[in-house]
C-alpha cells in the first residue's frame, strides 16, 4: 500500500505573483496553529493511513476536552442549556481539536480562536445573568465562509466586508465560528484542493474527502466541529458527507437563507444551489433546520420561501421505499452495491415499510441537462477568474468546464436548455408519480471515497439537484472488504463514465491485493 499522504499545502501552479501570494496565505494559516498545539515530527512522521485516533493519542488535548468534541451538537445544546457546559470550555476543545485535525487533513484556511473565546466568554456572562441560554445553538461552532472568501479562486480571496444573513442568523441563535473550511478551486469538483492546498480523508488520507465542501467533511469527520454548513448545487453537501462517514442533508433549494452568499456565476439560475447542514448524527440534522426555519428567514431574505419545519411521528400507511440499485449510467462499484444490498434486505425484514424496485427514469438524460447548464458560458467566467489571479488550471476543473456539455451559448439556446430541462422535471414528475414511491435509497456516488482527482461522475446528486428534490445521506456502519468487494457482478459496461469507474476500481483491488 502506498505510504500515507501528508497535510502539506501542495497547491495548484501559477505565475510568480501567484506563488508568492500564496506562499504569504499559507504560512499565515500555518502562523495561526498556537505552538501548544503543534503536533511533534515523530507524530508526522510516522503516521498511519487512517488519522482520527491522533487527537486522543498525541497528548495535547485533556480527557475533558476529549469527553466534550465526542458529543454531537444536539447533546452539547442540552448541556449548555442545563449549565453543565460552558461556551468558553466547549469552544475551547473544540478549537484546539480543529487545530490539530488541520496538521492532520490540512482543512482550514483561517483559524481565529482567540478571537472567539471574546465571543464565548460573553455567552456565558449572560447565562449567568439570565439563567438561559442565547438561542438554541448558544456556544456551538459552525465552521463558515467567515472572514476570508474566494470562491475558490485566488482572485477573489479577500475579507468578507460583512456577514451574509446565514451567519447574522446563527450568531442570534448563539452560535459560535472559530475557523473557515477548504474549499477546491472553482467550488466544482466532489474533490479539495485550492491554492489553499489539498484537504486529505481523515480514514484514508490517500483518499478525498469529497467536494466541494471537503474542508468541512474532514473537519467534522476528525471531530474538530459539531455541525458544519454546506451548500449543494451538484453534490456538495451529501458526496463529502459519505466520504466522510456523516450525516447531511442538501434540502429544496431556497428552503434555507443565502442572501450575501459570494457567487462568481452571479445570475446562473439554471439550477439553484441549496444550503444545508453535515453533521455527526441524523437528530442534529432536525435541530439546525428546526432553529434556523424557527426565525423565519422568508421575512429577511426574498428567495426564502416561508415552509415550516416538521418531521411526523408517524405515517397513517407504511411508507414506500424505492431501492435504485442503480442509476442507468454508471452500476455502483462492489463496496456501494454492497451496502445497497444490506439496506434493502434491511428495510424489507421491517413491518413499517413497504419495499420496492426503483428503476431510474433516463437519468442520464438529466445530468447531460445539468451539466450544460452549469457553465452556459462555456467555462468563460472561470478562465477568466484564473487568468487573473495567474492560477493553472486543475484537472477536474478542466474536466467539469471542457465540451461537449460545456459551450457558450446565446441567449436562445439558454431559453431552449430551460424549456428542455423544464420538460424534463415534469416528465420525472409523472414517472415518480406512476411509482407510488414516497423516498428512493440509491447510491450518493459510485463508489466509496476515491483515490484523488478521480470524481468525474457526479450524476447519483446532480440529477436530484436538477430536479431540486431534497436529499439525505447517511452512515451505514459498514467497512470495505478487500476480500468480497472486489468485482463487479457484469461484466459490460452502461456507458464510457461507468466503464472509467471499473477501470480505476480494478486498479484499487490490485493496490489491495499487493498490500
Amino acid at each position: 500500500m502506498s505510504k500515507p499522504q501528508r497535510a502539506i499545502p501542495s497547491v495548484p501552479s501559477g505565475n510568480v505573483e501567484y506563488t508568492a501570494k500564496v506562499k504569504e496565505i499559507n504560512e499565515r494559516m500555518k502562523a495561526q496553529i498556537p505552538a501548544s498545539l503543534r503536533l511533534s515530527e515523530s507524530i508526522l512522521d510516522n503516521l498511519p493511513v487512517d488519522v482520527t485516533e491522533i487527537p486522543k493519542t498525541c497528548g495535547l488535548l485533556t480527557h475533558h476536552e476529549l469527553a466534550i468534541t465526542e458529543l454531537d451538537a444536539t447533546d452539547l445544546r442540552d448541556k449548555l442549556a442545563q449549565g453543565k457546559l460552558t461556551a468558553v470550555e466547549t469552544v475551547t476543545a473544540y478549537g484546539r481539536r480543529a487545530a490539530i485535525a488541520h496538521q492532520l487533513v490540512h482543512c482550514l484556511v483561517d483559524f481565529f480562536l482567540d478571537e472567539t473565546l471574546d465571543r464565548a466568554k460573553e455567552l456565558d456572562q449572560y447565562f449567568v445573568r439570565e439563567g438561559k441560554v442565547v438561542g438554541p445553538l448558544h456556544g456551538e461552532q459552525v465552521p463558515i465562509k467567515g472572514r476570508f472568501a474566494s470562491g475558490g479562486f485566488l482572485s477573489l480571496f479577500e475579507i468578507s466586508k460583512d456577514d451574509c444573513l446565514m451567519i447574522k442568523i446563527l450568531r442570534e441563535l448563539g452560535a459560535v465560528f472559530y475557523v473557515k473550511t477548504n474549499q477546491p478551486q472553482s467550488i466544482n469538483h466532489l474533490e479539495t484542493v485550492s491554492f489553499h492546498g489539498r484537504t486529505l480523508n481523515p480514514y484514508n488520507t490517500n483518499l478525498t474527502p469529497g467536494g466541494s465542501s471537503g474542508g468541512e467533511s474532514a473537519l467534522l469527520a476528525m471531530k474538530g466541529s459539531p455541525i458544519g454548513l454546506g451548500n449543494e448545487g451538484g453534490g456538495s453537501i451529501q458526496d463529502p458527507c459519505a466520504k466522510c462517514g456523516l450525516y447531511g442533508l442538501r434540502p429544496t433549494s431556497n428552503t434555507m437563507p443565502k442572501g450575501g452568499y459570494l457567487h462568481y456565476h452571479k445570475t446562473n439560475d439554471g439550477s439553484v444551489a441549496a444550503t444545508g447542514p453535515m453533521c455527526r448524527s441524523a437528530r442534529d440534522i432536525n435541530l439546525f433546520f428546526s432553529s434556523v426555519r424557527g426565525t423565519q428567514p422568508h421575512l429577511k431574505d426574498q428567495l426564502s420561501i416561508p415552509l415550516p419545519w416538521s418531521v411526523p411521528d408517524k405515517l397513517d400507511r407504511k411508507l414506500r421505499i424505492g431501492i435504485m440499485m442503480h442509476d442507468g449510467v454508471v452500476m455502483p462499484q462492489p463496496p456501494m452495491l454492497r451496502a445497497l444490498k444490506v439496506a434493502y434486505k434491511k428495510l424489507q425484514a421491517s413491518d413499517e415499510v413497504e419495499v420496492v424496485d426503483y428503476l431510474p427514469y433516463e437519468h442520464g438524460l438529466g445530468y447531460d441537462i445539468i451539466r450544460e447548464i452549469y457553465f452556459e458560458d462555456g467555462g468563460a467566467t472561470v478562465r477568466g477568474m484564473l487568468e487573473e489571479g495567474g492560477e493553472n488550471i486543475l484537472p477536474l476543473t478542466e474536466w467539469v468546464i471542457s465540451p461537449p456539455h460545456t459551450f457558450e451559448h446565446t441567449v436562445l439556446q439558454s431559453w431552449n436548455l430551460r424549456y428542455r430541462r423544464d420538460q424534463y422535471k415534469q416528465a420525472y414528475l409523472d414517472y415518480w408519480n406512476s411509482t407510488g414511491c414516497d423516498v428512493i435509497l440509491c447510491a450518493p456516488f459510485p463508489g466509496t471515497a476515491n483515490p484523488h482527482d478521480m470524481a468525474r461522475y457526479w450524476g447519483y446528486t446532480a440529477i436530484f439537484n436538477l430536479l431540486d428534490y431534497p436529499g439525505v445521506v447517511f452512515p451505514t456502519g459498514l467497512k470495505l472488504d478487500p476480500r468480497v468487494d472486489v468485482a463487479y457482478e457484469s461484466t459490460e459496461a452502461m456507458s464510457e463514465a461507468d466503464k472509467y469507474f471499473r477501470d480505476f476500481c480494478k486498479s484499487a483491488a490490485i493496490l489491495c491485493d499487493h498490500a
